[in-house]
């Protein structure tokens, strides 16, 4: 069956309708259309019309002439609408009137980096133009290195190298620098939060350099929807922006189906596994040789999905190799061959971390599902987007877990597609945040008296570092005087910029993978099952202090599942007030996290076999959190009780935060102290999961009030009788009464 002729049975289908709670059709649309212009090179439009482009969407004209007029541009229209036509038309028709201009391409990710190089080799090779064009990343060969520097016209790479390899060792890039005409920054979403906050100043960093060698570039950024594409690219770069967002593509039909899995225990409100019901969806499409995608939240959940999914493929004729997993810590070269495989037809199936949710080009495939609600609106577009050939028909399935944010999502459709995308919010001026990045601004100019970073002066913060002898104040200006590079100690993504890499020892000693250290503790500790592309390993040795974990093949009917215990201080309150019958605070706190113990969950039942310590150094962040402290006396509970209805109270409070924050689930944590050293009463916290923290804490604090209402509208609209995932949380983790106890705290706070 196609999928036309499959979606038609599976509207028939009771068993699969029951579960259905919104199945929206979004038809066709066709494309806008619009000459190439006058200056547009006939070298390129010849390579166009070699690629059957014979005229441009309306956006991508748009595109060209704003950016011939001189303006710094962003273009947001959804996936595969062809927005890498909009940076790389000016770009080139540049290089070829004039060959000393210089490109920068900055892209979120190595994996689409590479995939750009090759679309602009294409252009470049068709044109018969001596343009050079360069991947300049971690892997790039030392010996490339200094040709890129000296004869690259178009330098493409990731924030992260720009700020340890290329901007510390400026006087290297002269010619880049001195002819600087384009930045193009692509997948402008993604620069948000605490990677936002440190881009936004690595971009402050180059243009000041910029400054130095006398260009002034002109920006060229593409997003996909979100609330703010505006605003966020005029903080993450400093210039004023022209917005391009009226989608010129055709698109075909689009079937947007929101599946909540049936309820196995009304009493405990538990639900079908959603990675089950995931399996069960994508075989449906995948036995009809209809290709898909599968996404899944967690690197564990994408690894389990495999397995599933690859143990059902076996009795097919294709067999289990067409279905491939895709996730960060992946070699590039596995990576590479899978995306190549997507793109020709090889793989029928991918089962993905949103790793796929950015632009590398895999084709256009026929169906997205989606493994739990990804945690904001922009996300779910992109991912749903994923599906859809230029004007065939596509389906994108929603399947919901049972937490409280999906939950919420799945009953509430139109919340979801009446609600405008998240705002991309970042806080440059965070001062965790900016004075690292004076630091390496420092390290790389000299700072004048007076000079500002961003918008603000920074004359006390060049002061502090004076005091610390980082550096000097001699002649109105201020020298690096440390012997330390100080790019190399700041990472721009977590806490810490090492990672883990996995070494199979099966046959001989093979690096298979890598793991982020944040993870590591619960992903690689010894006696871990480590799952690679389906493959099961056992951890044999985590090697902490040299960053390697040993492994072996083994063939076992579970994999593991690591507990991690929260411990949080506070160090400094910044504000605090009562209200109604509880008090609220906001300021810096210490949180300390250990991986405790891990159980042995049986793969298909989901059952608990076994369990056992771990052995590992505790991790501590210093962030922001809020804080509300309750009175200790509740309608005559008990101590456990109160800690009861505490727990459930924290699970909802931090499931329902990010609607109103407009965050990914986990850009923040709960943790519950039933008489707090601080507070000294029954306290919930809830922590930016970011070192400095990136301002969620203080919104929290302004809107305290109206989160302990939501909290109570989602436990009273729950059906459950005694708490369950979809509310409070699992019975086992709050314990009995939960639901019960958390409406008395959420009544009494609330008066």
């Amino acid at each position: 069956m196609n999928l036309e002729q499959l979606l038609d049975n599976i509207k028939t289908s009771q068993q699969f309708m029951q579960n259905v709670t919104h199945w929206k059709v979004i038809p066709q649309k066709p494309g806008e259309y619009e000459d190439f212009p006058s200056y547009l090179s006939d070298k390129l439009v010849s390579v166009l019309n070699k690629k059957g482009i014979y005229r441009l969407y309306s956006h991508q004209r748009q595109a060209l002439d704003r950016v011939a007029a001189g303006d710094s541009v962003v273009v947001v229209t959804p996936t595969a609408s062809g927005k890498t036509l909009c940076y790389n038309l000016p770009v080139l028709n540049e290089l070829i009137a004039n060959r000393n201009a210089r490109a920068i391409y900055l892209f979120p990710t190595k994996a689409l980096s590479q995939d750009q190089v090759s679309e602009l080799l294409e252009f470049v090779d068709g044109m018969g133009e001596d343009i050079k064009t360069f991947t300049y990343d971690g892997d790039t060969p030392t010996s490339a290195r200094a040709a890129i520097r000296k004869d690259g016209h178009i330098v493409v790479t990731n924030p992260d190298m720009l700020h340890t390899g290329i901007l510390p060792h400026h006087t290297k890039w002269i010619k880049l620098f001195s002819n600087l005409k384009f930045i193009v920054i692509d997948e402008l979403h993604t620069y948000r939060g605490v990677f936002g906050s440190h881009t936004a100043n690595v971009l402050r960093r180059l243009l000041r350099i910029c400054r130095f060698y006398g260009s002034k570039p002109i920006f060229i950024c593409s997003s996909a929807t979100i609330a703010n594409p505006k605003e966020l690219a005029e903080k993450l770069t400093g210039q004023s922006m022209v917005l391009i967002n009226r989608n010129g593509a055709p698109s075909g039909e689009k079937n947007i189906i929101f599946y909540n899995p049936p309820v196995v225990n009304r009493q405990l409100g538990i639900r079908r596994s959603s990675i089950l019901e995931a399996k069960n969806l994508a075989l449906i499409f995948l036995k009809n040789r209809i290709q898909t995608i599968t996404f899944a939240r967690s690197r564990l959940a994408v690894e389990v999905l495999l397995t599933y999914i690859r143990k059902e493929m076996k009795k097919m004729p294709y067999g289990a190799e067409t279905v491939r997993g895709y996730r960060g810590g992946y070699l590039p070269k596995e990576r590479r061959e899978i995306e190549k495989g997507l793109r020709q037809g090889e793989i029928l199936g991918v089962v993905s971390t949103n790793a796929l949710e950015l632009g590398i080009d895999i084709g256009n495939l026929d169906v997205s599902i989606i493994t739990g609600y990804p945690g904001s609106i922009s996300s779910t577009w992109q991912q749903a987007g994923r599906a859809g050939r230029r004007m065939a028909p596509s389906a994108s399935i929603l399947v919901a877990s049972s937490s409280p944010l999906d939950q919420f999502i799945i009953k509430h459709p139109d919340y979801f597609f009446e609600s405008s995308p998240e705002n991309g919010l970042i806080n440059p001026d965070n001062l965790y945040i900016l004075v690292s990045h004076i630091k390496c601004a420092a390290f790389e100019l000299p700072f004048e008296d007076g000079e500002t970073f961003g918008e603000k002066r920074v004359d006390e913060i060049l002061a502090f570092l004076e005091s610390q002898k980082i550096l000097r104040h001699v002649g109105g200006r201020w020298h690096w005087m440390a012997e330390s590079f100080p790019a190399d100690d700041i990472s721009l993504r977590s806490a810490s910029p090492e990672n883990f890499v996995v070494v199979d020892m099966t046959e001989g000693a093979k690096v298979i993978g890598e793991v982020d250290r944040s993870s590591a503790p619960m992903m690689i500790h010894e006696e871990a099952i480590y799952i690679h592309e389906g493959q099961q390993y056992q951890v044999e040795k985590l090697d902490y202090e040299e960053k390697k974990a040993y492994v072996r093949k083994v063939d076992v009917d579970y994999y593991t599942d690591a507990n991690l215990s929260v411990e949080i201080k506070v160090l400094e309150e910044f504000k605090g007030e009562s209200e109604e019958h509880f008090t609220k605070h906001m300021g810096e706190v210490m949180v300390n996290s250990i991986a405790t113990m891990f159980k042995k969950i049986k793969f298909f039942t989901h059952e608990n076999v076994g369990s056992g310590p771990i052995h590992l150094p505790p991790e501590e962040m210093h962030t922001t959190a809020f804080w509300i402290s309750i009175p200790e006396n509740i309608e005559d509970l008990s101590k456990e009780e109160i800690q009861s209805g505490l727990l459930g109270l924290s699970n909802v409070m931090a499931n329902i935060a990010p609607l109103y924050l407009m965050c990914d689930p986990r850009d923040i944590r709960g943790v519950v102290q039933v008489k707090s050293p601080f507070t000294m009463k029954p306290t919930i916290y809830i922590y930016d999961n970011y070192p400095g923290g990136v301002g969620f804490s203080e919104k929290l604090y302004d809107i305290s009030s109206m989160l302990l209402k939501a909290a109570r509208q989602v436990i009273l609209e729950c059906s459950c009788e005694d708490g369950c995932p979809s509310c409070v949380g699992p019975h086992e983790e709050v314990g009995s009464g939960s639901k019960d106890f958390a409406l008395k705290i959420i009544n009494k706070c609330l008066g």
